[in-house]
């Protein structure tokens, strides 16, 4: 079993898979915040769409230095979208900060959810993300967990190899 995994289990958190790159993790998660910009965006469209509001989020950042040190950047998402054709999805596009801040123009302070997260680490092109978005969706559903109101995608440090990215895929699991 790779170390990580068994650091986690060592910490009481179920691990779910054996394959390293391909492990579902449940594990209880903190709100982290995000300085972020809200946008309705069409199902499907969220590359085409995602590029405006961050250059918004990182405008105000540079305005308002020792705001983010390290943080990444985090796609929210929340569950009130249809699935019909032409249905939209609300995201909060936004980069974790260290502190809480008074919003200004589109950019607010907004949070993730805490609670139970069913989490997968992507391992590749951002292009591919929905085949672990998938793999996570199945598991809640094979292991009768219900997904909840919001989910998110951590970005990591970027890299011009797409091979080396890495993107963490959280989903809220539903209160039993």
């Amino acid at each position: 079993m790779p170390p990580y995994l068994t650091q986690m289990r060592a910490r009481g958190t179920q691990v779910v898979g054996a394959r390293e790159k391909m492990a579902v993790v449940v594990q209880p998660v903190t709100p982290q915040l995000l300085a972020a910009v809200q946008a309705r965006v069409p199902i499907g469209g969220i590359a085409q769409a995602f590029r405006a509001s961050l250059d918004q989020v990182w405008a105000f950042l540079r305005r308002h230095p020792g705001l983010r040190t390290d943080g990444h950047n985090v796609f929210l998402y929340h569950h009130d979208a249809s699935s019909a054709p032409g249905a939209t999805v609300t995201v909060d596009f936004g980069v974790q900060v260290t502190r809480a801040f008074v919003g200004e123009g589109p950019v607010r302070c907004v949070e993730t959810p805490a609670g139970e997260v069913a989490t997968m680490v992507h391992h590749g092109p951002y292009e591919r993300m929905g085949v672990t978005h998938a793999a996570v969706q199945k598991w809640c559903a094979d292991n009768n967990r219900r997904i909840g109101d919001r989910s998110w995608e951590i970005y990591g440090d970027w890299s011009d190899d797409p091979a080396k990215l890495e993107t963490t895929i959280c989903y809220l699991l539903a209160l039993h």
